[in-house]
This record gives structure tokens, C-alpha cells and sequence, in this order.
């Protein structure tokens, strides 16, 4: 409940009656530097009289107000002969003792006043009136605690519809803090948050030092007011110790998050001035994939432009200072990005944050090698370029042996394998009229492009087994040269019958059930997950077109494990046993001079070239975009994958 304090100013005085007629003059700026207009009171009458503001010690009515400019001029009736509190009340009041009126109200219309902590209540409801101990200078021990008592409603006999919100379990209600500075601006960082309420705080408890102090020279205890006010700084301050706990738990969040400066940043002198370490904010992120594909644009147009235009200056038109893109090409304005070694790009790869690693997440899903690892299914055994990798092919014996009796020998099988970097690269063309959008729908249709065509080919060549291995250009697929066995049928009882080969074939070959994972088509995992027994029920339940998991095992759904004539295919892999090679990073490179084979199985090259049709990206006024990952994979032994064919799983018999 609000509280303003104002003189008594008595005109006269019936103490038959006990009637007091004089005027509330509500004050000027209190303690808060708040205002109460005395016009923008509304209040029913009668308004419980209370002592010292205490909601069980009634003494009175006030039977008639009337709200003028300079004031409120009441009428106020002190109960007679009702208890001893009452009549020592009285008694004070008369003596001149108790000089104080506090009107008890609750704010409905507020304005902040400018320049000033404090606030101006243009409209407020009128819940009582107290008689209270305060000296002369009544404006000295203003005492403003801005919420009513929802619990105590000052006997007015009705509960407030629109009061606090719980206490919780602390019991208690504290009011905000008003954080407004006096110059007037608005407080928009931690920092500033952190200084004002440590400001606020220490103002609190030199007053409080005051007060005690006060009291304690004059050899007394701390009367009413006193005991008020100080009650009231104290609450406040407790506010102000919660407050600073979530503004520092919040800062050391911010600083845990924010990022490094790039090294010009990095040489620039450190403001000492500053109290904290400064906060990084963050913009809005956006979709994954699309900064990659904002600096592919980026990179384009400035192509495009022959050096007219810089990339730094084209980022900070489409994207502002702000963005990741500017971030990157203000790095460097004339090298082109890639992730080798000794380019500026080179820092980025890796950092989750970063463009291109952003770029390969967003890829990881789309592929059949970006999910192992994922969502409980197993990962590849990740393995470095060029480094030697030796595994044991087969494995020795031990053998009893009786005393004096020689010891058998045996032998170890062991082979080597190296990955070496291979590259798989995809060409998307585009318009430049496309190129030119800044619009969200243009960038995210360049990201899909260039992210479909690298996830078709690594899909592609990682699971099809008629893919052989091409020396130093792609690896074999993990199915190529897998003997495949042939489905037994479409029903449910047929595909139990091929999950038990598959699984005796896995087994046999010593490969961990618990390290297997499915790999099919999705049409081949929707077909399972529509199929349903006599009573209505899934057959096979926790598969969906999605994946999720078949048998108790999981399962990796691509479009790329192509059906044959007779049907698709169905692999169980082992995961530990398929090395991965990944350098991390994509390079990205821009044309518009060249003329492609619009092919995906193009027939030109430098070594046997032949005629054929060729398209320029300058005279259709297209722009080429190539995107290189490096990777590699080799399974580690031949045995690890099994290979199930001519599925028809879940399809009617006449259409196998």
C-alpha cells in the first residue's frame, strides 16, 4: 500500500464528540521524490481511521473529504469509550503529540517524473487514513511502500480484486525498486543495472546509519516513523541483494557465451574505467545453413561487381555490422575464404559458431554419415588423413600346457589402411537475379541448393552397392562388395525371417549387436511403420518414415539407398567398424565466366576430351557456385556390414 505523509493542520476541534475538521495537505516530492495529486483521488466514504497504519488498531472514520488543489479537507470521527488504545489516541492527538496524518492508497495511474527517480500519481484509489508520529518537518520522514495489504485491507470490508501476486513461500511481498536514473536515460546493460542498484543500495544504508544514529545520540529508541522508515530501506535493500544475485548470475552467463575479438580488437586500448568485463549481445540467429549461404552471396556479388564494390561493403548493406558474414570478409577483404590451412578462414572451422561449421550442422542431419552419433546411434570410428591405421583381421589362440610339454605358436592376421583426402564437389547455378535478392526466402533457397547437391553425392556413394572405389578421386561405398542375401518375403513373418539372417550373418562375423544400425529407405521405413497385426495394432512400433529404431536397434533413413528393379536394400552396419575421415570445413568458390555441361554425370574433361553441349554462365546471366567438402571413409573389415536385397517389405504380394 502507498503511504504519503502530511501536518495535521486542525481547525477545530469538538472534544465531546471527538470530531476533528481540518485539511490532509497532501506534500510536495516525498522521500522517493514521488507526488500525490490530491485531484486524482477516488474513495468511498467512510474511510477506516486507523493508529500508526496498523490494520488492528482502529480508531475512527473519516466521514467527509473534500479534494481541492491545496489539499483534501476531512472530517474525523474518533470513537469514544471503546478501549484505552482509543482514548490514549485521542489524548495524543490533543496534545498536539501526534501531528501527522498518512493517507493509505493504492496507485492506479502513474507518470514518471523527468529527471528524477520518482514518480507522479495522477490517479490513485483512497483505502485509509493514519494518525502518525512524525516531527515538524514533515516532508523530512516521507515514507513511501508502494503496495497495499491485499491481506489486511485496512477494514474496508472487501478484498481488492487486482492485488500483489503470491508472496511465495517467503511470506512476504517486497516492492520493486525504481532503477530510473535522475539523468533521465534508460538503462539498457547489465552493467548499468549492477551500478545503479549498488548506488541505490549504499543511499539506502546511509540513511538507515542516520536514523540509528540519530536515535541513539538522543539516548532513545527509534520512534514510529523512525522505525518505519527504517523498516522500509531495509525491505528495500533486501530487494536490491536479490536483484544484484540475478544480475550477476546473468552476467557471468553473458560472459561465458560472448566470443573473442579478432585481433585488431584484441591491440585496442582497455577502457580501466570500466567496473565489469563487457557483455556480448547477441542478434537473432539465423537458420542453420543460411550464413553460409549469405557469404557464398556475398562473395558473388562482389564478384560480380569486378572490384567496384568490396565484400566488406556489400555484407554491411544486405546484413549490417552486426552480422557473422560482415564479421568474417572484415577479416580479410581480397583472399578468398576457404578452410585450408594458412587461409583466414582457416580459424573458423570448428567453431560451432562459425559460417561454415554452421553449414556442415545443418548438412550432419541430411546425410546418412551426419547422423551417426546422433540421437543414440552409435558413431564411426573418426579417424585422421594420412595416418596409418592397423587392424587386427584375425585372432590367435591360447592353448593348455602340460609340464615339460613344448608351447604352441600362433598366429595373428593384421591389415593396414590409410585414408587419404578425397573431395567431393558439387556446382549449383543460380541467377544473378536471384543472387541480387536480399530477401531471407532468396538466401535460404541458395543454402538449400548447395546443401542438397553435397548431401545427394556423400549419401550416394557412401551406401550404394554397385559404388566402387575410384583410386585417389572417391572411396568405395560400405556396401560394395557385400554379398547381399535375398528377402523372404513382405510379411511380418517373412521380415522376421530376414532380420534372423541378417543378424546370424551379423553375428557370425563377431560384430556387436549393440553397435549395429540400420540403414533402408524411408519409403522401405514408412512401408514397416504402416504395417499392423490382427487387432489393429503397429507390428513393428518405434519406426516411422523418420527413422527411430527396428528390432531394438536404430535406424538411419536416406532417399539415396536407391531400390532396383526387384527391390530396395536393407544394411546393418557396424558403427565402430567403419572408419571417417572428415577435414570439417567446406570451400566455396564463384564463377561467372564458365560454361558447364548442365549434367550431373558430366562427359567432358582435360585428359580425353569430347564434344558436347556446353552452357555460359555469363550469356544466360548465371552465376556458378563450387562447393568442396574433404572427406573419406573405408570399413575396417570386410564383415562389417550385412546386406539385405529385393526388399518389399509391407507391400501387397502381387506388387513385389
Amino acid at each position: 500500500m502507498n503511504r504519503a505523509y502530511s501536518l495535521l493542520e486542525v481547525k477545530e476541534m469538538d472534544d465531546d464528540a471527538r470530531v476533528i475538521r481540518g485539511i490532509a495537505s497532501t506534500p510536495s516530492p516525498d522521500r522517493m521524490d514521488d507526488v500525490v495529486l490530491p485531484e486524482g483521488a477516488s474513495f468511498k466514504l467512510p474511510i477506516p481511521l486507523l493508529w500508526q497504519h496498523n490494520h488492528d488498531q482502529p480508531i475512527g472514520h473519516v466521514t467527509e473529504a473534500t479534494v481541492t488543489k491545496n489539499g483534501i479537507e476531512i472530517v474525523a470521527e474518533i470513537a469514544k469509550g471503546v478501549s484505552d488504545e482509543i482514548d490514549r489516541a485521542w489524548k495524543l492527538i490533543k496534545a498536539g503529540l501526534v501531528r501527522g496524518l498518512s493517507i493509505g492508497f493504492r496507485g492506479l495511474k502513474t507518470e514518471q517524473i523527468p529527471n528524477s527517480w520518482g514518480v507522479i500519481y495522477e490517479a490513485w484509489e483512497w483505502l485509509e487514513l493514519s494518525a502518525v508520529t512524525i516531527p515538524a518537518q514533515a516532508e523530512a520522514s516521507i515514507t513511501s511502500i508502494k503496495k497495499f495489504d491485499i491481506g489486511a485491507p485496512a477494514a474496508s470490508g472487501t478484498k481488492s480484486a487486482d492485488g500483489d501476486a503470491s508472496p511465495g513461500a517467503s511470506g512476504k511481498t517486497k516492492k520493486p525498486v525504481n532503477l530510473r536514473p535522475k539523468e533521465g536515460n534508460d538503462m539498457k546493460t547489465l552493467a548499468e543495472q549492477i551500478t545503479a542498484l549498488e548506488a541505490k543500495r549504499a543511499a539506502n544504508f546511509a540513511r538507515m546509519e542516520e536514523i540509528q544514529s540519530k536515535a541513539a545520540d538522543e539516548g532513545r529508541t527509534k520512534d514510529e516513523a523512525e522505525k518505519e522508515e527504517f523498516g522500509t530501506l531495509a525491505d528495500e535493500n533486501d530487494t536490491i541483494d536479490e536483484e544484484l544475485k540475478d544480475l550477476r548470475r546473468m552476467e557471468r552467463a553473458k560472459a561465458i557465451e560472448a566470443k573473442p575479438v579478432n585481433r585488431a580488437e584484441k591491440s585496442a586500448p582497455v577502457d580501466t574505467g570500466a567496473s565489469r568485463a563487457a557483455v556480448t549481445v547477441k542478434g537473432p540467429k539465423a537458420a542453420p545453413g543460411i550464413e553460409f549461404a549469405r557469404l557464398a552471396k556475398v562473395k558473388a556479388l562482389a564478384f560480380l561487381s569486378q572490384g567496384e564494390r568490396r565484400q566488406t561493403e556489400i555484407a554491411k548493406q544486405l546484413y549490417g555490422e552486426n552480422s557473422a558474414v560482415y564479421g568474417i570478409v572484415s577479416k580479410a577483404s581480397v583472399v578468398a575464404g576457404s578452410s585450408v590451412d594458412g587461409n583466414w578462414a582457416s580459424e573458423l572451422v570448428g567453431d560451432e559458431t562459425s559460417v561454415y561449421a554452421d553449414f556442415v550442422e545443418f548438412l550432419r542431419p541430411m546425410t546418412i554419415v551426419g547422423k551417426f552419433g546422433q540421437g543414440g546411434i552409435p558413431s564411426l570410428r573418426t579417424v585422421p588423413f594420412r595416418t596409418p591405421l592397423i587392424g587386427q583381421t584375425g585372432g590367435g589362440q591360447a592353448y593348455w600346457v602340460g609340464e615339460g610339454k613344448p608351447k604352441p605358436l600362433t598366429a595373428f592376421d593384421f591389415n593396414r589402411n590409410t585414408l587419404d583426402e578425397l573431395k567431393v564437389a558439387t556446382i549449383s547455378v543460380v541467377t544473378e537475379e536471384l543472387l541480387r535478392k536480399s530477401s531471407p526466402a532468396a538466401d535460404q533457397l541458395l543454402r538449400d541448393a548447395l546443401a542438397g547437391a553435397v548431401a545427394e553425392r556423400v549419401d550416394t556413394d557412401f551406401i550404394d552397392p554397385s559404388k566402387s572405389a575410384s583410386a585417389g578421386v572417391s572411396p568405395a561405398s560400405i556396401t560394395n562388395g557385400v554379398t547381399a542375401i535375398t528377402s523372404s518375403g513382405n510379411d511380418a513373418d517373412a521380415i522376421r525371417e530376414d532380420v534372423r539372417a541378417l543378424m546370424a550373418t551379423f553375428v557370425a562375423a563377431k560384430n556387436p549387436p549393440t553397435a549395429g544400425v540400420w540403414i533402408m529407405s524411408s519409403a522401405t521405413a514408412l512401408a514397416l511403420s504402416l504395417m499392423v497385426n490382427p487387432l489393429g495394432q503397429s507390428e513393428f512400433p518405434g519406426i516411422s518414415m523418420n527413422g527411430g529404431t527396428f528390432m531394438g536397434l536404430p535406424v538411419i533413413v536416406s532417399e539415396y539407398f536407391a531400390p532396383v528393379s526387384a527391390g530396395g536394400y536393407v544394411a546393418l552396419v557396424n558403427a565402430s567398424d567403419i572408419y571417417f575421415a572428415d577435414e570439417g570445413g567446406v570451400m566455396i568458390d564463384v564463377s561467372r565466366e564458365a560454361s558447364l555441361q548442365m549434367l550431373d554425370n558430366p562427359t567432358n574433361d582435360t585428359v580425353t576430351p569430347t564434344a558436347t553441349s556446353m552452357v555460359s554462365m555469363w550469356q544466360t546471366n548465371s552465376v556458378a557456385f563450387r562447393a568442396e567438402r574433404i572427406l573419406n571413409w573405408s570399413k575396417r573389415r570386410a564383415s562389417a556390414v550385412a546386406l539385405l536385397d529385393e526388399v518389399n517389405w509391407g507391400l501387397p504380394a502381387a506388387s513385389a
